[in-house]
C-alpha cells in the first residue's frame, strides 16, 4: 500500500483547523475557494477527451448499471439507515449520509483502479466522466427533497450558484477544449494538484468554522463509529451487489471490474464543491463532509486491495496461456 499524500494532507488540515480555527487572516479563503471551484470545473471541461469518451459510449448495459447504482440505488440504500438516527430523515447526521449517497462517482481514482485491475478502461472513462456531469444536477435535486423547508437550502439560490460556479466554467472549458485540451491533458498532474489544493482549503475552512462554533460538541465518538459502520456496510453492499448483477447479466470480467469499481466510488471533489455551493460558509459544512471523507478513505484502501488481486489473477492467467 503506497502512502497517500492527499489523505494525509486532508487529515492534517483538520488538525490545523482544530488548533487554529480562526485561520490566517491574510488569506481570503472564501474568495480563493469560490474562484478555485470555478477553475476545477473549467479544467474538468478542458480535460474531457472526446475520443476516450466516444470509445466507451456503446457499452450501454454497463453504463445503465453504474449510473442507476450511483444516482438511484445508493441514495435509496441510505434511506434504510434513517431509523438508526434519533430524528430519522430530519437528523443532520443522516442528511450528511444521504448527501454521500447522492454524490457522483470519482473520475481519476476510478480510472486508475480499473486500469490497475485490467478492467474495461474506455467504459470506466466514459462512466466516470458522465457521472460527474449528471451529478451537477442530480445531487442538488436529491438534497432538495429533504431540505426544501430548511433555511439553509434555497433551491433558486443553489441553481444560481451552480450555473455561475460550475456549469458556466464547465461549458467554457468544453468550448476551449479544441484549442487547449491537449495542453490540459499534458499537464493533468499539475491540474490534479491544483484541484486537491482547493479541496484541502475547503475542508480546512469547513472544519475551522465547525470548531469555532462548537458544532462537534453534538457529535460524539458513538456517532462517528455509527457513521463508519454504515459507510462500510454501504460500500460492501454495493460492491458485492454489483458483482452479483454483473454475473446475472453475463458481463465479462473486464466489464464487471468497471461496474464494481465505478459504481462504488463517491467523489470527495464533488462533495466538497457541492457543500460549498449548497451551504456557502455554514458551520454545518464539516458535518456534511464527515461521511464522504470516511467513505473516501475506505474506498481507496479497499479498492486498491481488490484491484491488486484482480491484477495478479490476470497476470497468472496470461502466464498460463
Amino acid at each position: 500500500m503506497k502512502f497517500n499524500g492527499f489523505i494525509a494532507a486532508l487529515l492534517f488540515s483538520i488538525l490545523v483547523a482544530w488548533f487554529l480555527p480562526e485561520g490566517p487572516e491574510v488569506l481570503p479563503l472564501k474568495t480563493i475557494t469560490d474562484i478555485g471551484i470555478g477553475f476545477i470545473f473549467f479544467f474538468y471541461g478542458l480535460k474531457l477527451s472526446p475520443a476516450e469518451f466516444k470509445a466507451g459510449f456503446y457499452n450501454y448495459r454497463v453504463h445503465i448499471i453504474i449510473q442507476l447504482t450511483t444516482f438511484v440505488l445508493f441514495p435509496m440504500l441510505t434511506l434504510t439507515f434513517a431509523p438508526f438516527f434519533d430524528t430519522g430523515t430530519a437528523s443532520d447526521l443522516w442528511l450528511a449520509l444521504f448527501f454521500l449517497g447522492a454524490l457522483p462517482s470519482t473520475v481519476s481514482s476510478s480510472i486508475v483502479m480499473v486500469s490497475l485491475a485490467r478492467g474495461n478502461l474506455p467504459t470506466a472513462i466514459f462512466n466516470a466522466s458522465l457521472s460527474g456531469l449528471i451529478g451537477i444536477v442530480a445531487t442538488p435535486l436529491w438534497m432538495s427533497l429533504f431540505m426544501a423547508a430548511s433555511s439553509d437550502f434555497e433551491f433558486g439560490a443553489v441553481v444560481q450558484k451552480l450555473v455561475i460556479q460550475i456549469i458556466l466554467p464547465l461549458i467554457i472549458g468544453l468550448f476551449l477544449q479544441k484549442f487547449l485540451g491537449d495542453l490540459a491533458r499534458k499537464h493533468s498532474k499539475k491540474i490534479s494538484f491544483f484541484d486537491k489544493t482547493i479541496i484541502i482549503l475547503i475542508v480546512y475552512s469547513s472544519f475551522s468554522s465547525a470548531f469555532s462554533s462548537q458544532l462537534f460538541t453534538t457529535v460524539g465518538p458513538v456517532d462517528l463509529l455509527k457513521l463508519l459502520i454504515i459507510v462500510t456496510i454501504l460500500f460492501f453492499a454495493v460492491y458485492f451487489g454489483l458483482g452479483l448483477i454483473s454475473r446475472l447479466m453475463n458481463l465479462g470480467v473486464e466489464d464487471e471490474i468497471a461496474a464494481k469499481f465505478c459504481g462504488t466510488k463517491k467523489s470527495l471533489v464533488h462533495g466538497s464543491v457541492m457543500v460549498k455551493v449548497i451551504f456557502g460558509n455554514s458551520a454545518a459544512n464539516a458535518l456534511f463532509l464527515l461521511p464522504i471523507m470516511l467513505y473516501h478513505i475506505l474506498q481507496l484502501l479497499v479498492i486498491a486491495v481488490f484491484a491488486e488481486s484482480y491484477r495478479k489473477r490476470a497476470a497468472r492467467e496470461n502466464h498460463i496461456q
